[in-house]
């Protein structure tokens, strides 16, 4: 009874560190991937030395290195204590070992002992010739063989026992190895992560000391773009005035006894006065509101529409009159919908924009370094407009769209496929 539960507890604790060898070599894998991003990070963040980039941004960097540096710790805490499970089961196993393998040799020495007092006291022979027939003879000659058989096993179970001890002490004195290292591992990866903590303090200092600085930034990004965004606004009421201007004059053709009252009224209309081939246009559009393709193949929200959206690189508040979408280097934009090239203009020597119109609505898309398409052009459906511009300073491609319906901006997320 008590053999097979040796041998019970034996393959538990088999079954036990094969698990547990799984777990290790998928925290190591873990492992490999966070010290690959983290040496992205670092590279990341020497180019940012290098650029000389804001403060903001490196410690954005610095923070997501950090994050990183911990997880890496704590996998490495777990790799220490599945080592340290696996090293008390084989410790487990190897005390379990030493009792099996004492208990054999007492037997196997009582085993010899008595075997030597028996060759003492009468020979092999004289036991067999003493025999009263022959069954007896052959019985004894049996129990002979068979003795010898055992002994033999017996001995061939303690060499067996002896080389698994030698083998689980060997694999013991690695996995002490290993977690030595672990443990040196931990420490060094403390002591960087400590380190890294105390750069970021004094990037987060630099910026207390800086805060004017920064402050002027922040304002004169916001500056400039509420100053885009007025200059947008007096373009699209430019195309209402000049959509509206058309529409006097074609009704003034039509009905010559329309009044001077009436006419100026419509010119001055803050909303386009819809022609049916301009009504068409604009309910094909807002028919199609929730599954217009993105205005960029690839890409991903930089920053929503909102009042007051958290700016990714400031961290503070701003107005985003439409969605900043940031898109592989050397993309083109593209339009969502089919419509009319409104306009094509520089709003600063590096920054282009081009306007569509698609009946009362507008699509807007700003920051592009080239166009691909002129005004009063006729365009389709995911037809290139021009490609985006690459910020020198940040590295990033970032795309700004809007979508507005006469002069109200509408949210562009409730109107793209899947935003």
């Amino acid at each position: 009874m008590t053999k097979h539960l040796f041998t019970f507890v034996a393959l538990l604790l088999v079954a036990m560190a094969s698990a547990q060898g799984d777990e290790q070599e998928k925290l190591e894998r873990r492992k490999a991937q966070l010290q690959a991003e983290i040496r992205e990070q670092e590279a990341l963040l020497q180019q940012q030395n290098q650029k000389q980039k804001s403060v903001t941004t490196l410690i954005a960097q610095q923070t997501e290195k950090i994050k990183l540096r911990e997880q890496l710790i704590r996998t490495t805490e777990k790799q220490a204590r599945l080592l340290k499970d696996n090293m008390y089961l084989n410790q487990l196993e190897i005390n379990r070992m030493h009792r099996e393998l004492d208990t054999l040799r007492a037997d196997y020495a009582e085993m010899i002992r008595k075997s030597y007092k028996t060759r003492s006291e009468q020979s092999r022979a004289m036991f067999l010739l003493s025999s009263q027939n022959f069954l007896q003879a052959y019985k004894r000659a049996q129990y002979l063989k068979q003795y010898a058989a055992y002994r033999k096993m017996q001995g061939e179970e303690i060499r067996q026992k002896a080389e698994r001890l030698r083998a689980l002490n060997a694999t013991l004195d690695t996995q002490k190895n290993e977690k030595q290292n672990l443990l040196t591992e931990q420490e060094t990866e403390r002591q960087t992560l400590q380190k890294e903590k105390q750069e970021q303090e004094k990037l987060m200092n630099s910026i207390k000391k800086d805060k004017k600085r920064i402050a002027a930034e922040i304002k004169k990004k916001r500056s400039e773009s509420a100053a885009i965004d007025r200059k947008i606004d007096k373009l699209i009421r430019d195309a209402i005035t000049a959509a509206n201007k058309k529409a006097a004059e074609a009704n003034r053709k039509a009905n010559p006894t329309v009044s001077a009252a009436k006419t100026e009224a419509t010119i001055k209309s803050n909303k386009i006065v819809l022609t049916p081939e301009a009504k068409l246009a604009a309910d094909n559009f807002r028919a199609n509101k929730g599954k217009l393709p993105w205005p960029v193949e690839r890409g991903t929200v930089y920053m929503p529409y909102g009042n007051s959206v958290i700016h990714p690189e400031y961290q503070l508040p701003v107005k985003n009159s439409g969605v900043e979408i940031e898109t592989d280097k050397g993309a083109t934009a593209r339009a969502v919908f089919g419509g009319t090239v409104y306009k094509v203009t520089d709003i600063s020597p590096v920054n282009k924009l081009v306007i569509i119109q698609h009946g009362d609505y507008f699509t807007v898309y700003q920051n592009l370094s080239s166009v691909s398409v002129s005004q009063g052009e006729k365009v389709s459906t995911k037809q290139a407009v021009g490609r985006i511009r690459t910020n020198g300073d940040t590295g990033k491609t970032i795309l700004k769209f809007m979508i507005s319906q006469n002069t109200t901006y509408a949210n562009p997320a409730t109107w793209l496929y899947n935003m």
